[in-house]
């Protein structure tokens, strides 16, 4: 986008500072919720229905990702786990009209704060550096320099990312280490800048689980209850990523399974670091301004 073209007062961006109070609010009262004994479930979709009291939309299902876990893990339908000792990643997403916000959090109960502020002060001052022509591979130095400083590995294969209308996920990435080629940030662009460190080697891997899908294309199918998930998905979701729990069709599994069959939707496997490391996040999103940067996602 050039320079001279963006209107940082026009509508679409009101609608991503909108999003991002709205998700500032809630990613802070959610994270008070966040004890040993509380139910993962109660948590996320207390979390959900606040979004929309507050005249939001979950632009994805709330992740509840706990000690080795890094994205994309959400409780299932029914789901009794509740907190332990345990490290946890809250990571929400709010849309107003298909404008987004996205913002993570680490409440730690295991006993490792200094993991959890190794995360926080990367993303401070990768934030701390944005500014138009500054290198999506500078920003990522930045947070590499941070959390090597406090002993600990940054997740290399999970970068932050551009947010566009209706889409989560867009350029530029923002990666969690110095890479020698990248993109220049421009006045205009949303990003959500989301360092990961862990006390393992710094990659994650998928596992077995998934709870979270979205639409890959259109398509049709026979079976009742997977037309109705369909319809629902397209109609309300749209393109964003969704629950299992959040369909109304009764024998959701049922109705996803032939979905991603017929290759209509595909899921998000739990990504993991190995078993017995932990891994902490903190993420904002930011417009990039002429001067620097506003962080929409701040209280």
């Amino acid at each position: 986008m050039a320079e001279s073209e963006v209107d940082l007062e026009s509508e679409q961006y009101e609608k991503h500072r909108e999003a991002g109070a709205i998700l500032a609010q809630v990613r802070d009262e959610a994270a008070e919720r966040v004890e040993v004994g509380a139910s993962h479930l109660e948590v996320a979709q207390w979390a959900e229905e606040r979004i929309r009291e507050l005249g939001g939309e979950p632009a994805f299902p709330v992740n509840i990702s706990v000690d080795e876990e890094a994205a994309h893990a959400t409780p299932s339908i029914g789901d009794e786990t509740t907190f332990g000792e345990e490290m946890i990643n809250l990571d929400i997403g709010v849309h107003v009209d298909g404008w987004l916000a996205d913002t993570a959090i680490t409440v730690d109960l295991s006993g490792n704060p200094e993991l959890a502020e190794a995360s926080e002060q990367a993303l401070e001052a990768a934030v701390d550096i944005v500014e138009p022509g500054v290198g999506t591979g500078e920003i990522g130095a930045e947070i590499e320099d941070i959390i090597d400083g406090y002993g600990y590995n940054p997740v290399v294969n999970l970068t932050g990312h551009g947010l566009g209308h209706w889409e989560q996920h867009t350029s530029p990435n923002i990666p969690n280490r110095a890479v020698s080629q990248g993109t220049t940030l421009e006045v205009g662009d949303v990003v959500a800048i989301e360092p990961f460190a862990t006390d393992g080697g710094g990659k994650v891997t998928e596992g077995a689980s998934e709870e979270i899908f979205s639409l890959e294309r259109e398509g049709t199918v026979r079976n009742r209850q997977a037309r109705e998930a369909l319809e629902q998905i397209t109609e309300e979701f749209r393109t964003l990523p969704f629950a299992t729990r959040w369909l109304e069709t009764d024998r959701p599994e049922m109705a996803l399974r032939r979905l991603k069959r017929n290759d209509i939707v595909h899921g998000y496997p739990v990504l993991k670091e190995d078993n017995g490391f932990l891994v902490s996040q903190k993420e904002h999103t930011i417009i990039v301004t002429e001067d620097g940067c506003e962080v929409t996602t701040e209280q």
